[in-house]
């Protein structure tokens, strides 16, 4: 046998490659330092953290339901699972919601908060991300709702003048 079959004979009894002189083993990493471990130490990521200013909208009245409408209406402003159009359709709703599902809608607001606040750090950024993008949209949500207010307000005062008029 040559040299270079003795070396590839014993590379490969040591648990190496072939042509790897001495057996050195392959390990696969071709002699890279491993990455560096993940941080997943949880970021405490706080949804709702863009809403510095007061909420601009108010709920409809709910007299069958008894609950902070201020703390309800700042999760639901937070929540980033949500869809604009299903944000409006809760708001929309209060009024004919029951106890029992007004109380589970603050469950998984609070639930959804907790989990997002567990994720690490690498997550950071896609959530400032989204958070961000619910926090525009909710702002859109208001803004229709003061001009959905305003003209109601126009047409009432319209009506009210026609009526003193006798029109």
């Amino acid at each position: 046998m040559d040299d270079t079959s003795q070396q590839n004979q014993q590379g490969q009894q040591a648990g190496g490659m072939p042509g790897m002189p001495g057996g050195m083993p392959f390990s696969g990493d071709m002699g890279m330092p491993p990455p560096p471990p993940q941080d997943d130490k949880p970021a405490n990521f706080q949804l709702g953290m863009l809403f510095k200013e007061p909420i601009k909208i108010k709920l409809p009245a709910h007299p069958d339901t008894k609950f902070d409408d201020d703390f309800f209406i700042k999760l639901l402003a937070g929540s980033i699972s949500l869809s604009r159009a299903e944000k409006k359709r809760i708001i929309d709703a209060v009024p004919k919601l029951q106890q029992w599902q007004v109380d589970e809608l603050v469950n998984i607001f609070e639930e959804e908060k907790k989990k997002f606040a567990q994720l690490s750090q690498r997550h950071v950024p896609q959530l400032e991300k989204l958070a961000k993008q619910h926090y525009e949209e909710w702002r859109d949500i208001e803004l229709e709702e003061v001009k959905t207010s305003k003209a109601e307000e126009d047409k009432s005062k319209a009506d009210e003048i026609r009526k003193k008029l006798g029109l």
